[in-house]
């Protein structure tokens, strides 16, 4: 009991009373002129302590894998004006968001992985909105409802800190998934707030919902095509939660729907639509334009990718950054992950039409998959990004489904029983979460370590011809051609026809002064892949240091008719024609050299070189003078400017 003096007496107060007067504002006579403090407020801090906690240990994470080609050799990103060519990509919001930062930090990766992390719990925060306020449509004051914050946040938590979604966070490429997946949850939220202001007949809050909404869904649609699907989701929300009737639906908010819609013009627009459906499409790693699979084996080969996603979802242990996942050829190799996936999504359809949550959740799952698992072929069968939002839809199901079977052991226990249970499943719920932070600190320190990467990756697919490509690339960064060599020479005996390894072994060949074997390796190359602009110069450059000019020579010029922009090769095709004497052609190939980089101070020595072999005395005296100015710790071009102007002067006392 609690004693609270009123005037000169001591009234002894029953914890019941004290509650009572607690809610009424009134404790010990005096009337409370605040409302209670509300717990729940704190609820998305939490969000972003657990985000920080997770990932802090990602900061330090360097470029692997396709971060080389989209960020680190991406001119697009280079510069954030003009936006027509920074957004001129397939996935502009992507582009945008990587220039930005490119401008900020320069090819620093810390301000990448600030970013992404920024972008993950936002997800994260609209996650918690979305389930909190999905709980109470669909539970009202029930247990249910009542449970809805803390059910949300832990399911947000687990969310966010799961392990598998490391390569979508830590990965600094894979933002395009996590700002679809920020964006996707954003629409999802203004759309239920739409909802919620319909149902109290708030039109004018309703409108800015709306238009939220759709801002999100067309900023989602300029970062990954698997945006695709969420007016369908919206769609099946509305059935599952709102509408009475299909005739309610449209009749009420067909402005919504079509609003929601409009953005898939987005993809046709940003070319991400044809490109997938063109079927004649060259070099296509994704659509049906993509041969190395077709609509048929990439269908049945998904029932086993799709298997393991689940499996990882539950038990992430096994965490690979490339799966090179094998193209289903057996019939066991597709029947027994059938068993498990067919059930299921014949059970969602079913959940659907009964307008349950099950099946709302299982919608989620698929259709967000849909895009990744279907019939649209890509070179990748699987990558454990594809699974950062569906892995919301099985954490939803494994917690709601848990807290239901904790409320009927409850209902049916003794009252020790019933605090056990209690202590129990929040001892359950804070282990995991405990154990998620704990496993995604211990993934992102592979990505401190492109080297540490490869080596994790061969470790669980030692048959990854990629793997031995990505441990060779990073030995040969590391000045250590030998040990690429060998791991070069790996991928080649995996993939004989692996163009990229022959290419990268002809460079480590070429580093250890192989020139003859470098040579070789690069015409394997070209056998397979013609357009192969690096490997035509760098075979210029083998040929050259043999002595082969001629050959050298007609190398090079192959490399710029691929490559019309490749100024290493252009500069390389002047020098060399200049060794044969040929200088009309050295100079064309300068003049050309220097539309690309007018301030290259080397070209412009050299071009003035072959300007005076011609007697062109003015125009070399000019081209040493800006040379000397582009580079003036290099005393060879004010030297030829001296010398030439001292010549010209001698030739011409006047």
């Amino acid at each position: 009991m609690a004693r609270v003096k009123t005037g000169r007496t001591t009234h002894r107060m029953k914890p019941v009373e004290i509650q009572m007067r607690r809610r009424s504002g009134d404790v010990g006579g005096l009337r409370a002129d605040t409302t209670p403090f509300d717990w729940r407020s704190f609820l998305p801090i939490l969000i972003v302590l657990a985000g920080i906690a997770a990932y802090h240990s990602s900061f330090s994470g360097v470029f692997v894998l396709d971060d080389e080609a989209h960020i680190a050799n991406n001119p697009r990103i280079r510069t954030v004006l003009p936006l027509s060519e920074t957004l001129s990509g397939h996935r502009p919001v992507v582009d945008l968001s990587l220039a930005i930062n490119y401008q900020f930090g320069g090819l620093n990766t810390w301000g990448y992985h600030v970013f992404n992390l920024a972008v993950h719990i936002v997800a994260g925060l609209s996650l918690l909105g979305v389930v909190r306020r999905t709980i109470l449509r669909g539970s009202g004051a029930d247990h249910h409802g009542r449970a809805a914050p803390w059910l949300a946040l832990v399911i947000a938590l687990i969310w966010v800190v799961h392990p598998l979604q490391t390569q979508s966070v830590t990965y600094v490429i894979q933002r395009g998934e996590s700002l679809m997946g920020m964006f996707y949850l954003l629409t999802l939220y203004g759309v239920i707030r739409v909802f919620e202001e319909d149902a109290r007949e708030r039109g004018s809050r309703g409108a800015f919902w709306c238009i939220t909404a759709m801002v999100a869904c067309t900023l989602g649609m300029g970062s990954k095509g698997v945006m695709v699907s969420a007016p369908i989701i919206i769609w099946v929300y509305d059935w599952v939660f709102v509408s009475k009737s299909l005739g309610e639906m449209f009749r009420r908010r067909w402005w919504l729907h079509i609003g929601i819609a409009a953005p898939w013009a987005i993809l046709f627009d940003c070319g991400l639509a044809p490109g997938v459906l063109n079927a004649s499409s060259r070099n296509a790693t994704v659509g049906f334009g993509f041969h190395g699979i077709s609509p048929l084996e990439y269908l049945v080969t998904q029932s086993g990718v799709v298997a393991c996603y689940l499996r990882l979802s539950l038990w992430p242990n096994e965490l690979c950054l490339d799966y090179a996942w094998p193209v289903a050829r057996t019939v066991r190799e597709v029947l027994l992950p059938a068993i498990i996936i067919l059930p299921l999504l014949l059970g969602t359809v079913w959940a659907v039409v009964r307008r349950s949550w099950i099946g709302f959740a299982g919608a989620w799952f698929f259709l967000i998959l849909a895009p990744t698992t279907s019939i649209i072929p890509i070179k990748d069968p699987m990558f454990e990004h594809r699974m950062y939002l569906p892995l919301a839809a099985v954490v939803v199901v494994i917690v709601i489904g848990g807290f239901g079977v904790r409320a009927r052991l409850l209902g049916t226990s003794l009252a020790s029983a019933k605090v056990w249970l209690q202590r129990t499943s929040v001892a359950v719920c804070a282990g995991v979460i405990v154990l998620g932070t704990y496993g995604t600190v211990r993934r992102n320190r592979d990505y401190h370590d492109d080297l540490v990467m490869w080596q994790d990756v061969l470790a669980k697919r030692p048959e990854n011809p990629r793997g031995h490509l990505g441990l060779g690339t990073s030995l040969f960064n590391r000045d250590d051609p030998e040990g690429a060599e060998q791991a070069f020479r790996r991928a080649i005996e995996l993939k004989p026809h692996y163009a990229d390894a022959l290419y990268n072994l002809g460079n480590a060949l070429r580093m250890q002064d192989r020139y003859a074997e470098a040579a070789d390796a690069y015409r394997r190359c070209l056998r397979y892949n013609k357009r192969h602009a690096k490997a035509w110069y760098n075979l210029g450059n083998a040929l050259k240091n043999l002595e082969r000019f001629q050959e050298a020579i007609e190398a090079y010029g192959k490399a710029v008719r691929v490559k019309p922009d490749h100024l290493s090769a252009w500069i390389n095709l002047g020098n060399t024609l200049t060794q044969l004497g040929r200088l009309d052609e050295a100079v064309v190939a300068y003049r050309k050299a220097l539309e690309l980089n007018p301030k290259y101070a080397n070209t412009r020595y050299n071009f003035g070189r072959a300007l005076r072999q011609q007697d062109k005395f003015d125009e070399a005296l000019e081209q040493f003078r800006l040379a000397s100015e582009y580079a003036p710790n290099d005393p060879r071009p004010k030297r030829a400017y001296e010398s030439l102007r001292s010549q010209m002067e001698r030739s011409d006392p006047d």
